[in-house]
Formats: C-alpha cells, sequence, structure tokens
C-alpha cells in the first residue's frame, strides 16, 4: 500500500479566480495550490500534488468548482454557433420514445416519452401497440422533483403481476431507494428498501415478497468503498428492518451476488461476482418441501461465467464460456457439482453476447463484427430459423418467460432509432409494435464498417458514420469515440446526440477495441492488465488511418470517450497530443493509482490491477493520464465533462487531471472542465441536462475544429 511521505500542507482560505485571457493569448485558469503530497509505491515516489481536490464538499473544492464553471461558461457562451447548435441538439431530441413492453398480469408496461419530458413515464395499456391515448399512466417521475433529477432507477414485477417494485435515483446516484406499488389499487404499499446498489428485487414465487442486495449503512455515500454486499428478503407489509437475511460471505467482502427464484419456483439460483471480471459462481437451493434447504455449489470454482437460462427440474440450462472464450449453451444435471456440460448450441465463429430461454425454445444473440445476428434453436439445439434485422445495427431484449412465446426486441442503428417488434418463438411471426419518427433524413447518411492494423498488426474493426458521397480530402471535422474496456462491444446504437454531429456536418468514428467483447475472451483480455496499453494504440492507430485515408487531418480530429473511455481519452492525450486538435474526456478514471479506494472502483482491478501490486504499478503508473500529465509540449483543446455527485467514478479523478492538465499547458488551445452539479455518472440526467452537455460539447468542437455550419455554408 503507499504510505504518503508527506503530509497535505495547510490549504489556502480563499482561492483566486480568473476567467480571461493573458497578454500572450493564453487562458488564465483559476489558482489551483500544488500541495506537497508525495506517496512512496514499492521504492518509486509519486507526486500527489491535488489531493485536496478528492475532498469534493470542503470549502475550497466547492470553490474551485464554482470558479471552473464561470471559465467553462463564459468560453462557451463566448463562441457564435452554440444557440444554434443547441436547436440542432434539441430538435433531434424531441421525438416519441417507447421502452420494450412486458407482459405483467393482464397489462403490457412499457416506458414512454413524449421527447420534451425530463424523464420517460412507465405506462400500462392492454395491448402493446395500444395508442398512447389510451395508456394509463402508472409512474410518472416528472412529479418526483422540481428539476427533473429524480429518475426510474429500476422494475420488477411480481409473477402475478399485482406488485410492482421500483427503484429511485436521486441525482444519478448508483444507490437506489425501492418501493412497491399496489398496481390494483395504484397506490404504494409502506415498504421501503434503502440501501442498496447493482441489484434489483426478484420476487418469489407466491408473490409475498422479493430477494434484494444490499450494502452497510454510511454516512459517506459519494465516495466510501462499495462493499460487503449481502442478500436479503423483504416480506410486503414489514419494515426492512424485519428482512431476513438469506446469504452474505463475510470472509470475501468484495464478492457480490444476485439471487432470484427460478421459473417454476423449486429452486434458488444464486449468481456471485468478484468485481466486473466475467467470471462467476453459480449456486442453487432445493425449495422443494422434502428438500434439505442446504446450498449446491454447483459451479464454485470462478473460472469461468455461467448464465442460468432455465430448467426442467435438476435438469438446467446455461450459457458459458467454459472451454469455449466466444460461448455457448449446455444443459446439465446441476444436483451435484462437477457434473458434465452437454453442449446444446456448441461454440461458434461469433462471439454468443447473450442468450434467452422463451416459449420453449432458445433465442442466441451473436455480435458478428460487434453488430448483431440472431438466431433460434430448440432445446435440444436443433437450428429453427435466424430472425431477419434491417441492416447493420444492434437487437436487444428478447426478455420473457420459458412457457410463454412471447417475446419483444428492438432494433435500432446509428441512423434509425428503436424499432420494436413483437416475436412469437413458436410461429415465428413478427409483428413490428413500434417505429419512432423524428425530424432527421437518415437516408442522407451512410455507415461503413472498415478494418486498420494497430501497432502490433492485430486487426481493429471500425464503424464510420457520416453524409454519403463526402470526398476524402481530409477536410471533415471527425469525432472518434472508443472505450475499449470490461468486455463491452462497441456496436451500432441510435443517439440523437451523434444524429446532431452529422447534421452538423461532422464525421463520427467508433472503434471496436482490445478490452472490449467484440471477439470474446481473447479479445478482451488483450486489453487488460499489463496489456492495457493495447487498447492505446489501437485508438491512436484509427486516428492515424482517419487521417491516412483522407477523412480528416490532424487540424479536424477531437478523440471522445467516457468512463473507461476517458481514461483511453486521457491516456491517449497523453501519449499522442500532436494527433488531435480536440478532446472530450468524460467521467474518466484519470487517477490509476487511487482508483480503488473510492465507491465501487476495487471491482474494476480485474481489468486495471492495483498499485498495491508490485507487478502492476509500472504498468498503471506509465499511463496514468493524471500522473502523465507534463509540460514538454502544448495540449490541443479539452472540454472534461464530470459531476459532482458522481458515486461510481468519484469526481476527483476529472478534478485532479483538469488541475494537473491546466498548470501544464504551455499552448493557447483552452484546457475547461464543465461540471454538473446535479447528476451522477450519467444516467437519469434530465433532458435539459443532457441536450444542455451535447450541445456544449459540439459547440466546442465547432469553435476548435472549425467546423462550418449548414447554414453558413448555404
Amino acid at each position: 500500500m503507499a504510505q504518503p511521505t508527506r503530509a497535505l500542507a495547510p490549504l489556502f482560505t480563499a482561492l483566486v479566480f480568473v476567467a480571461c485571457q493573458s497578454d500572450s493569448g493564453r487562458v488564465l485558469y483559476p489558482e489551483a495550490q500544488r500541495a506537497d503530497v508525495v506517496d512512496d509505491y514499492h521504492g518509486t515516489a509519486v507526486a500527489d500534488p491535488y489531493r485536496w481536490l478528492e475532498e469534493g464538499e470542503s470549502a475550497e473544492t466547492r470553490h474551485w468548482i464554482e470558479a471552473q464553471n464561470r471559465l467553462t461558461e463564459e468560453h462557451l457562451g463566448s463562441i457564435p454557433e452554440r444557440s444554434s447548435v443547441r436547436a440542432t441538439v434539441e430538435k433531434l431530441w424531441t421525438y416519441e420514445r417507447f421502452g420494450l413492453p412486458s407482459r405483467e398480469g393482464s397489462f403490457y408496461y412499457f416506458t414512454y416519452s413524449d421527447g420534451h419530458m425530463s424523464q420517460a413515464q412507465l405506462v400500462r395499456a392492454e395491448r402493446p401497440d395500444a395508442p398512447i391515448g389510451d395508456c394509463e399512466v402508472v409512474l410518472d417521475p416528472n412529479t418526483w422533483s422540481e428539476d427533473g433529477t429524480i429518475s426510474l432507477g429500476g422494475l420488477s414485477f411480481s409473477h402475478d403481476g399485482r406488485y410492482l417494485a421500483y427503484g429511485q435515483s436521486d441525482g444519478g446516484s448508483d444507490w437506489r431507494t425501492w418501493r412497491v406499488r399496489d398496481l390494483k389499487s395504484g397506490e404504494d404499499l409502506q415498504d421501503l428498501i434503502e440501501w442498496s446498489r447493482f441489484s434489483t428485487p426478484a420476487w418469489n414465487h407466491a408473490n409475498s415478497g422479493f430477494y434484494y442486495g444490499r450494502y452497510p449503512e454510511t454516512e459517506d455515500r459519494l465516495t466510501a468503498s462499495a462493499g460487503r454486499q449481502s442478500v436479503w428478503f423483504h416480506s410486503l407489509g414489514t419494515s426492512q428492518a424485519e428482512d431476513t437475511l438469506v446469504y452474505e460471505d463475510p470472509v470475501h467482502p468484495e464478492r457480490s451476488f444476485d439471487v432470484r427464484e427460478s421459473e417454476d419456483g423449486r429452486f434458488l439460483v444464486l449468481h456471485g461476482r468478484e468485481g466486473t471480471a466475467r467470471r462467476n459462481r453459480l449456486w442453487f437451493k432445493d425449495l422443494s418441501p422434502s428438500a434439505s434447504g442446504e446450498w449446491v455449489a454447483t459451479f464454485d470454482a470462478f473460472d469461468a461465467q455461467y448464465i442460468f437460462l432455465g430448467n426442467d427440474g435438476w435438469q438446467m440450462w446455461l450459457r458459458t464460456d467454459k472451454d469455449a472464450p466466444r460461448g455457448r449453451i449446455v444443459e446439465v444435471d446441476c444436483s451435484a457439482p462437477d457434473n458434465p456440460l452437454v453442449d446444446v448450441v456448441p461454440e461458434g465463429e461469433h462471439v454468443l453476447s447473450s442468450a434467452s430461454l422463451i416459449g420453449g425454445r432458445l433465442i442466441c444473440r451473436y455480435l458478428v463484427h460487434a453488430h448483431s445476428e440472431v438466431f433460434v434453436h430448440e432445446l435440444t439445439g436443433t437450428p429453427v430459423e435466424s430472425i431477419e434485422l434491417d441492416g447493420i445495427g444492434s437487437a436487444y431484449g428478447f426478455d420473457g418467460r420459458q412457457r410463454r412465446a412471447e417475446t419483444f426486441y428492438g432494433f435500432n442503428s446509428f441512423t434509425e432509432p428503436g424499432t420494436i417488434f413483437r416475436y412469437d418463438v413458436q410461429s415465428g411471426v413478427r409483428t413490428e409494435v413500434r417505429r419512432p419518427a423524428l425530424d432527421f433524413d437518415s437516408a442522407a447518411y451512410e455507415t461503413e464498417q472498415v478494418f486498420y492494423e494497430s501497432a502490433d498488426g492485430t486487426r481493429v474493426p471500425m464503424f464510420l458514420i457520416h453524409h454519403s458521397g463526402i470526398a476524402l480530402d481530409g477536410s471533415h471535422p471527425t469525432v472518434l469515440w472508443g472505450y475499449g474496456g470490461f468486455n463491452v462491444s462497441s456496436r451500432p446504437f441510435f443517439s440523437p446526440a451523434l444524429a446532431s454531429w452529422l447534421e452538423l456536418g461532422g464525421v463520427y468514428a467508433v472503434t471496436c477495441l482490445r478490452g472490449g467483447g467484440e471477439y470474446g475472451r481473447e479479445w478482451h483480455e488483450a486489453g487488460t492488465l499489463e496489456r492495457k496499453q493495447n487498447v492505446f494504440d489501437d485508438f491512436i492507430a484509427a486516428a492515424e488511418w482517419l487521417i491516412e485515408e483522407g477523412y480528416t487531418s490532424r487540424e479536424k480530429l477531437a478523440i471522445s470517450g467516457g468512463s473507461n473511455g476517458g481514461l483511453l481519452v486521457g491516456a491517449c492525450l497523453n501519449q499522442r497530443r500532436d494527433l488531435f486538435a480536440a478532446a472530450l474526456p468524460a467521467v474518466g478514471v484519470m487517477d490509476m493509482l487511487r482508483y480503488h479506494l473510492f465507491t465501487i472502483g476495487w471491482a474494476w482491478a480485474s481489468d486495471y490491477g492495483r498499485s498495491d501490486d508490485p507487478e502492476m504499478f509500472p504498468h498503471l503508473f506509465a499511463y496514468s493520464p493524471y500522473h502523465n500529465v507534463d509540460s514538454t509540449g502544448p495540449y490541443p483543446a479539452v472540454l472534461v465533462t464530470s459531476a459532482d455527485h458522481d458515486d461510481r467514478v468519484v469526481p476527483a479523478h476529472s478534478f485532479k487531471y483538469t488541475a494537473a492538465l491546466q498548470h501544464a499547458q504551455v499552448g493557447e488551445a483552452p484546457v475547461l472542465i464543465r461540471i454538473e452539479t446535479r447528476a451522477g455518472h450519467g444516467a437519469g440526467r434530465s433532458r435539459d441536462q443532457v441536450i444542455d452537455e451535447v450541445a456544449d460539447r459540439w459547440s466546442f468542437l465547432v469553435e476548435h475544429l472549425g467546423l462550418q455550419l449548414p447554414d453558413a455554408r448555404n
């Protein structure tokens, strides 16, 4: 563990705030004291001069936030195109949106927004395609707060459709408060569940209560380390203090769990995880009256991923990557450990990204070079059909019941919002339920997939979205977006933000970096731990390819990414600041030596490693964005975005990184930070919060990439 060798110097009682240009043209930033803090990591002294910014509620930090936001607003407010950019973003944000329907009892429930609402409502109707005017509003989060920042944070219906457990997130927090609504009366019960996050309640078969995960109470909800999760059962009509402990593992405080009953009510199924690694334990408890009531540790080695799909007695169907890095579906007798796994749908050429057991058949979603293909199989593994999809895009959904043939799914692409379909698993009939309409000419744009070589010769896919027929003359302002971590695949998605960038005249590039899940376990692991540099090399190679092929130029290229993608942007800025004109790192993990000390950060060690490991410290120190900022040359224009109540990637990452970057900047390009003061990691923000941030990001790029708006070109 790192030990401070010098204490934090006494902080000043007031900060000097200056928000203007110097005579040399360089921005004068709010003064931020560089304190004398040095840590010893395995014999290496590492300075941390902005440690004081980890105290998010201190007077000094609050003053710093206010001054930085003033400076950023002054800069953005001086951009003549800002109001026009916002109008474009708002126009594309204003369209009806529908969530996937779910049949519960005699109603279909789905989320709905008319495009003007701060938060989507939960509505219900007797038909999934009922006109909105005929739907009943069940929950309206827009009434929960004046500023629209208390959002719906999860739903769980009882099996009979009588009750709904719904979560509320305050200001984008990962913490959830769970309430229970009687869907017959329309009234909330007295039940209230707190201290829960990363967990959705799972109802028992008798509809008398639900299982849920909770954490110990803490006074520090923002930064306290999130460990020691346990599983409890809550009976309707009782207080949380009366809940029954179902499972805990005090010997392994970093393990987390979810528990649910099988659809037939016979088994309690426990998935146990360690951090974000795609490996888990899978246990079962027979709930039959004559059973012993003991857990059967069927899969307990944490050697692979085992996802329960459904069962017929002790014969169970699982999705696993055991001995199959691209995934397969197996049948196994789970009554005892070490029973053989029998292939039902063997591992194939492409990644099995998800599967569900619906209506007695298996629906398998695959990633084929990062876009979706879907196939249906009998429980014996016999292929039935492929589900027709409308081009290069992403299919999502396919939830439902093991003994009900109806399921719903959505399909979207970079230029088409999600169309919702009903699919009958037995008949194979596909019916369009809803197709959103918005003021966007998708036919004017095209999506192409290209492949380029990274530094070590690895072939990496990338999607390019742009106006049809553009000239490859290097003139196009381009945003290059990436993520590259945690087995998350960068697949096609529709976003009004992306659509507005296209309409403003830009090119958007999405690259599928190592560290993601596009090609299975090996692709993911190639971008983790001591191999993390591969991710940065892949991203830099994408930028070089875009320039070499004439899509853009160094003066017209911006890089963007959020969370782990913010780390990506920060690291690549340090390594190749000469390659980009602007950067948009959002809610990034910027201090790789201390990330594991806050909230859920410790869970990311499976991808990153930890600085208290002498083997991993040199790798982390070599690319940590905060620790590798230097003044050897000018940085491009940078707009960091964060939120002062992000309880996943704590805002201190962005604060410290920005302070270091402003101190080191020797060029004239601005280094700014935009700090949302009523938001978290990104989810649950109000409509206006999202529109304002996207508009500010694009306005910043209009200014610093020299993008000429369509109206100005006419």
